[in-house]
């Protein structure tokens, strides 16, 4: 995308690109047939999937996927491919909004989602190895009678190496951090076939560069993640989930600032404002007030929620907001938070065959409500539905602009209002993207953010992958 709002041609251009034959060497169809069998695929359903993600932007086929089963497999997949000048596309479960897994150069979609053994789970130290097709519902599960958990939570059932590669948070993120502070180290297959690990268990580390940041949130353009350490967390002893309507989104915002300043440790805090609200009720089957409303979760002792929420009520009800409805049965929160991860859905049947381009801000929390109410001005003008929700926790909102996709008017309206949203975040120190990524829809905007800073990235790029061959076309 370009940041001067020509979307349209963007579109376009990956329009064309989909519509182009790019046959593959028949010497390397033939060594990663004999290297992989029938897991090399070819044909045009199994390409188009994994040349789709959940944003607007059109199916951008890779020529032939693989399912790895190994690492060692994986090695051998890099290094045919890089004997043959190949691209490469890692891919998770396609669940990314920035077009991470588009094979816009055309190339080999490595699918890593059959790598998802859990190797090891380390109870007294709080860690766990896993391979990185490993979901993190498939995680959790196991872990059920451990009594840990691992918190991150996009929303989506991603799989934990995608998770890793766009430095995903979600609705836990204001307590429990986000990828970067939950990855503890990795294993990664470079662009030439090395093997290198990064971090380890061990909780603190002083030894030379810190690799493992530099591949968390790489987006698949450095090297492939066959092997991640994360960290994990007690189950909470007390947990409890609120709703609470307020009268404006200022004020709901205003007093989840007043709370995180005063040290409440919420454990989750999201937004939906009141087309979001009335959007849910409808796909979810809920009876919410269709008003601004804040979402809650608390976590710890039984007496430590009970204080918390107090605490939060008093707040609340100091700018407004209405009595809290509460949830503290698991499965009433668990339905709760399932039409939470549902908005996405609920909010595409706002505008009947729409797709959806999404912001992703993230503002200093003293700068959200200002950042927040600017934002509803420039919706109030928009000609097309445009829900508001997000992570307000930790001062990161989401627009869901509703495109008809081969409208060119819809997606420059759209991309300007990204564009204006997006230089406002910067202005109050904020950033692009609280935890979509890049991919192909904020280059530009990411020099914006970092400018110089943007050259030695590049730099990075161009010494660990000279070729280009590593999900080509996306972050730098």
């Amino acid at each position: 995308m370009h940041a001067e709002g020509h979307l349209a041609a963007h579109f376009a251009e990956l329009r064309h690109r989909a519509g182009d034959a790019r046959p593959l060497p028949q010497a390397l169809l033939d060594a990663l047939r004999s290297l992989l069998g029938e897991r090399l695929v070819t044909t045009r359903p199994v390409r188009e999937h994994h040349g789709t993600d959940i944003s607007s932007y059109p199916v951008t086929p890779p020529d032939a996927v693989v399912f790895p089963h190994r690492a060692d497999e994986v090695v051998a997949v890099v290094e045919t491919c890089a004997r043959h000048g190949v691209p490469m596309i890692p891919f998770g479960i396609g669940t990314s909004v920035e077009g991470h897994v588009l094979a816009t150069s055309g190339g080999v979609c490595i699918d890593l989602s059959q790598m998802n053994r859990i190797v090891e789970v380390n109870a007294s130290d709080l860690d766990v190895r896993v391979e990185p097709g490993v979901t993190r519902k498939q995680l959790n599960a196991y872990l059920h009678d451990t009594g840990l958990f691992f918190p991150i939570d996009p929303g989506a059932d991603a799989t934990l190496g995608g998770m890793a590669s766009t430095r995903a948070s979600g609705t836990n993120a204001v307590r429990y951090g986000t990828m970067r502070e939950n990855v503890l180290g990795a294993t990664v297959v470079l662009a030439d076939g090395r093997v290198i690990k990064a971090g380890g268990r061990a909780r603190k580390s002083a030894a030379g560069y810190d690799l493992t940041r530099l591949f968390v949130g790489a987006e698949g353009t450095l090297g492939i993640i066959v092997e991640l350490t994360l960290r994990l967390y007690p189950i909470p002893e007390g947990m409890s989930a609120a709703v609470c309507a307020f009268p404006t989104v200022t004020a709901a915002v205003d007093s989840i600032i007043e709370a995180i300043q005063c040290g409440i440790p919420v454990a989750r805090c999201e937004l939906l404002d009141t087309l979001t609200v009335s959007a849910v009720n409808r796909y979810s089957k809920l009876s919410l007030t269709e008003a601004p409303t804040l979402w809650y979760e608390f976590h710890g002792t039984a007496r430590g929620v009970e204080e918390q929420a107090t605490q939060m009520q008093e707040i609340a009800r100091a700018r407004g907001g209405l009595d809290f409805a509460w949830a503290t049965k698991p499965e009433e929160r668990s339905r709760l938070w399932q039409a939470r991860h549902d908005a996405y859905f609920a909010c595409l049947q706002l505008r009947k065959g729409s797709r959806m381009i999404a912001t992703d801000v993230c503002v200093p929390i003293s700068r959200l409500a200002e950042c927040i109410a600017d934002t509803q001005a420039d919706i109030a003008q928009a000609t097309m539905p445009i829900p508001l929700f997000g992570h307000v926790g930790d001062g990161n909102f989401h627009l869901m602009i509703l495109v008809d996709p081969d409208r060119e008017d819809d997606l420059e309206e759209a991309w300007a209002l990204n564009t204006r949203l997006v230089r406002r975040a910067l202005a109050m120190g904020g950033t692009c993207t609280g935890e979509h990524g890049i991919g192909l829809g904020k280059r530009e905007f990411l020099v914006e953010e970092f400018g110089a800073g943007v050259d030695v990235m590049r730099q990075i790029k161009a010494t660990l992958d000279p070729a280009n061959l590593l999900n080509p076309g996306k972050v730098v």
